[in-house]
Parts: structure tokens; C-alpha cells; sequence
């Protein structure tokens, strides 16, 4: 690591997935171009992806490892942004970890999820209704992840946003979470789809998008809207790799960076 006074930590659940990766370097990329002079690490929240990595000869840092690289570094003001979608369980881990070691800086900020508000959540529908726009007899189908968590609502609120943005031909499905493939397939018998585009409502295309998503198991969502009588495509990259949406996670970190006066978490 360079000397700087200056640390921005890139914080992603992460993935074993190496095409994926490209996913979330795109985010990082941004982040990086959005705060110049400071010098970017990443870190992973998730232990079993960094202990499949490390398996592999791929450390990857945890937070609390980036943030005492960065004090060992003499950084004295942290930026950790994460690249998470929800207010969940990995950003509230995320954030409690930062918290711990924030007194070791003279300044430490956490950036907000991607999904945070209701500007957020109507700002990533415009962007995704920009990228597929509607075809007459498609039907766009968003695959999230889902969580047991209270953030889960987020999903339900993106879908009543694509139904108040005209956009009903977009539907919204976890695959840990609420609404699920059985709300989506109920939703597209009552369309006039004959046709179905999968996208992964994620930051990268790893193994749920890989497996879950489009995968040739029975239970996949491709086998089963196949067997359904759907002409099924996907997409293969996570929205990680779009520009409209790592704007978006560009956006939140600037908005720490001009906050006046803001010190501390």
C-alpha cells in the first residue's frame, strides 16, 4: 500500500466465482475515479468466501484487516463504502466492525448500502428499466437474494416501483427471501409473456446466478420457467458491471465526501 493520509474501503460480501470478480471491480473502479487521493482497498465481509479463496492462493482482506492495513499505513481518515444492496446482516456487521476500530483514526466514515432510501430504490428501478426496456411479449424477471432480515422489504418495495413506473412487465424474486420463483410464476401466468429474460438483481453473477438462476438443474429458475412453456434467456454478468449502476454507488460515496463537518460514524 502507497503512503497516504487517505484510505477508502471498498467493502463487498465477495465471491468465489472468478468472473464475477470483474462484477465488483467495476464498482471498485468507480469508487476509486470518485475519490481521488485516496488510496483504495478492498475487503471481503464474508469468512467463507475469503477461507475458499485463501484455499485457493487468494487472500482477500476482512474489514477489520483493511482497516489495520491502513492504520499500519499511517491513514489517519477512512472511507469504508460498501458495495451491499440492503441495510442487512453483512452491513450491519460491516459497519459494527468499522465502529470497533474508528478509534485508531482521526476520521472514519461507512458509506450507505445501494439501497437506503426510497430515492435509492427508485433511482436503481429507472436505471434498470433504462437497460431493458419493454418488449412485447417479455417478460423481465429480477432474481435477488433474499434475507430473513427486516432489509428484505426492500424487494416487495422495487417491485411496487416498477408497477407505479408503468413497468409491470419487470417482476422482482429472491431466492432466500420474499417475494420467491412462486410469486413470480404466478405473476407471468397472468401475463401475456411468452418470453422471459433473466437478470440477476445482484452485484455479480456468482454462484445463485450461476446455479440458482440459470443453471441446467430441475430446480433452477431457467429449468422451471423452461418447463413452463417460457422461452428463457439470461443475462451473465451482475449489475456490478453496468455504469448506470456503479453511478449509483459513485453517488453515495461523493455524498459522504461533501458532507460538512462529519466526523466520526
Amino acid at each position: 500500500m502507497q503512503t497516504t493520509q487517505k484510505a477508502l474501503v471498498c467493502a463487498s460480501f465477495g465471491t468465489t466465482v472468478p468472473t464475477a470478480a470483474a462484477d465488483i471491480a467495476g464498482v471498485e473502479q468507480a469508487l476509486a475515479a470518485a475519490a481521488p487521493g485516496w488510496q483504495l482497498l478492498r475487503a471481503y465481509t464474508s469468512g467463507m468466501v475469503r477461507t475458499a479463496l485463501a484455499g485457493r492462493g487468494q487472500p482477500e482482506d476482512s474489514v477489520p484487516e483493511a482497516l489495520a492495513r491502513a492504520a499500519a499505513a499511517g491513514c489517519r481518515r477512512v472511507l469504508v463504502q460498501p458495495t451491499h444492496f440492503l441495510w442487512g446482516v453483512e452491513y450491519d456487521k460491516l459497519k459494527a466492525q468499522a465502529l470497533a476500530a474508528a478509534p485508531g483514526f482521526d476520521w472514519l466514515r461507512v458509506g450507505r448500502p445501494l439501497l437506503d432510501d426510497t430515492r435509492d430504490l427508485r433511482a436503481l428501478a429507472g436505471a434498470i428499466g433504462a437497460l431493458y426496456p419493454a418488449e412485447p411479449g417479455r417478460a423481465v424477471v429480477l432474481m435477488g437474494h433474499g434475507s430473513a432480515h427486516r432489509a428484505n422489504v426492500v424487494y416487495p418495495a422495487l417491485q411496487g416501483i416498477f408497477e407505479l413506473q408503468s413497468r409491470p412487465d419487470i417482476r422482482v424474486g429472491t431466492v432466500e427471501g420474499w417475494p420467491g420463483l412462486a410469486e413470480v410464476c404466478a405473476a407471468l401466468a397472468r401475463s401475456r409473456a411468452s418470453r422471459v429474460l433473466l437478470v440477476p438483481l445482484m452485484l455479480v453473477a456468482g454462484d445463485h446466478a450461476q446455479n440458482d438462476m440459470a443453471g441446467p438443474g430441475p430446480h433452477s429458475w431457467r429449468s422451471v420457467l423452461a418447463g413452463q412453456g417460457y422461452r428463457v434467456d439470461w443475462v451473465r454478468h451482475g449489475l456490478g458491471s453496468e455504469k448506470a449502476v456503479q453511478d449509483l454507488y459513485a453517488a453515495h460515496l461523493r455524498g459522504v465526501l461533501q458532507e460538512d463537518g462529519a466526523h466520526g460514524l
